[in-house]
């Protein structure tokens, strides 16, 4: 079989793991696919509530404090250049494969069905984690919104077991359980039907978009210039380490690209929704920054709530409740975006055979995979409820970076394979903003834990066995 003909009409390579995905072979069987109804505006606001969340409401301040001053606006500045380096291979894999599954179904089509496996296997974990991750954050502004109020709620139900606050003996706490409540809130959300959730996740994003115009506008007004010398306190170093810690808040539109199936013209919107979704956000991410360095100096930022306490510095401590509210509700849409992200991965891999065909099954009515995103849902929920924060987060960051390798690998690949495909959108700079898009993920990859490295080590042996006894002989591709 020609190369040209290879991604068109199907590839068989020298070995059966190296089998890819044709491009014309990926839709959904009929009836049983995902309902088209998201436009640009939809598909932009999950981006946006994806990328805005926790980055915003604590780790800016977290760097700006710790590791690299007023210059946290270089590290976001240098993240979002790394960031969009493979939003544009998104963008451009988005206008030419409009199918659910992202890194996982780009992956397929190009580098072949092991590579497939490895990626979808290790977002279902990654993605998932992320959303107990941030539950469990929500979780902590809740409690401390409550004790505000004067509300106590009984010990035990408010941390994991080995969770660490204050002064509390140990065995004190049992359970999360608001951080629970949340995940499955979230997956109910969701199994509601793609059009009435999406509606929830914009009207949170204006919210929260909202809150952060709200804190650049009145925070201009006490701005002090003296605050910003130095400009970089722990040298052009420190700004780089603080990029290497707030990239994770620069992504999010690679889980937005998964409901590229649910979108009414994917090819058309989809680029454009990545790329809107980055820029936007990246706007907001560098004013709020040079605002909070500028109102606060560096050394007495607050790392956990660092846009709330900086207004209370100033006098306006109604401003800053009003913010700390507003926060809990729009890292809501963090929540929505990933576990949309891991459901839609996993209905993909079920749907090519690689998981049973039961996880793939949609609600008759409002189409959505609503078996995957319960499943899912509880998991997210199991971790939430017993895993400290520190634990959970372990879980996270590995994945997202190999999936940035991976596509940025693939889209190289596929545009000298396949110059010919009509591509809605065509990356500028190739192979350069690619490459600079895989050698900044790897860069990053070397900071992450020995831990986080065992447990994704531990995770992808499972992987490994699953594949080897169910996707390696129920694929769809091994049985045509």
């Amino acid at each position: 079989m020609s190369e040209k003909s290879d991604v068109g009409k199907g590839a068989r390579t020298g070995l059966p793991i190296m089998r890819r995905k044709p491009i014309d072979d990926i839709e959904p069987e009929a009836g049983t696919g995902l309902q088209r109804t998201l436009g640009l505006r939809q598909l932009t606001a999950i981006g946006i509530g994806g990328i805005i969340g926790a980055g915003i409401f604590s780790l800016a301040g977290a760097v700006a404090n710790e590791t690299a001053g007023p210059a946290v606006v270089i590290s976001f500045l240098i993240a979002g250049i790394a960031s969009a380096a493979a939003a544009f291979s998104y963008a451009e894999f988005a206008g030419l494969i409009p199918k659910a599954g992202s890194a996982y179904t780009y992956g397929y089509v190009v580098l072949g069905e092991f590579a497939a496996w490895f990626i979808g296997w290790d977002l279902l974990l990654e993605y998932t984690a992320i959303v107990a991750v941030v539950a469990i954050g929500i979780s902590g502004y809740f409690n401390d919104l409550l004790g505000f109020l004067g509300i106590q709620l009984p010990p035990w139900m408010l941390g994991a077991p080995g969770t660490e606050a204050g002064d509390a003996p140990e065995g004190t706490y049992v359970v999360n359980l608001f951080a629970v409540l949340l995940c499955l809130l979230i997956a109910f959300v969701l199994n509601q039907g793609i059009k009435g959730a999406a509606r929830f996740e914009t009207l949170l994003v204006y919210l929260k978009v909202a809150i952060v115009l709200l804190v650049i506008v009145v925070g201009f007004f006490y701005v002090d210039a003296g605050n910003y010398n130095p400009f970089t306190p722990f040298g052009l170093t420190g700004a780089f380490t603080g990029a290497a810690t707030v990239f994770f808040a620069v992504f999010g539109y690679d889980a937005m690209s998964t409901a590229a199936e649910e979108s009414k013209d994917s090819q058309k919107h989809m680029p454009k929704a990545i790329i809107y979704s980055l820029a936007v956000s990246m706007v907001l991410y560098v004013l709020a920054c040079l605002v909070l360095t500028g109102m606060v100096n560096y050394k007495d930022i607050d790392g956990e709530a660092a846009f709330s306490s900086a207004f209370a510095d100033v006098g306006l401590p109604w401003l800053g409740a009003i913010i700390a509210g507003g926060a809990i509700l729009g890292i809501l849409t963090v929540l929505f975006t990933f576990l949309m992200g891991a459901s839609r991965v996993g209905y993909a891999m079920s749907r090519d055979g690689l998981l049973p065909p039961w996880f793939s099954k949609t609600h008759a009515v409002n189409k959505s995979p609503t078996r995957i995103t319960w499943v899912l849902g509880i998991a997210s929920a199991i971790i939430a409820g017993f895993l400290p924060i520190g634990a959970a987060a372990e879980l996270t960051n590995i994945g997202i970076l190999l999936a940035f390798v991976v596509v940025c690998v693939a889209v190289i690949v596929l545009r000298y394979r396949r110059p010919d495909l009509p591509r809605s959108f065509r990356l500028p700079g190739m192979p350069v903003v690619p490459i600079i898009g895989v050698v900044f993920s790897i860069w990053l990859i070397t900071f992450l834990a020995p831990e986080t490295w065992l447990r994704f080590a531990a995770w992808f042996v499972i992987g490994l066995i699953v594949y080897a006894f169910y996707g390696y002989r129920r694929s769809k591709l091994a049985n045509r």
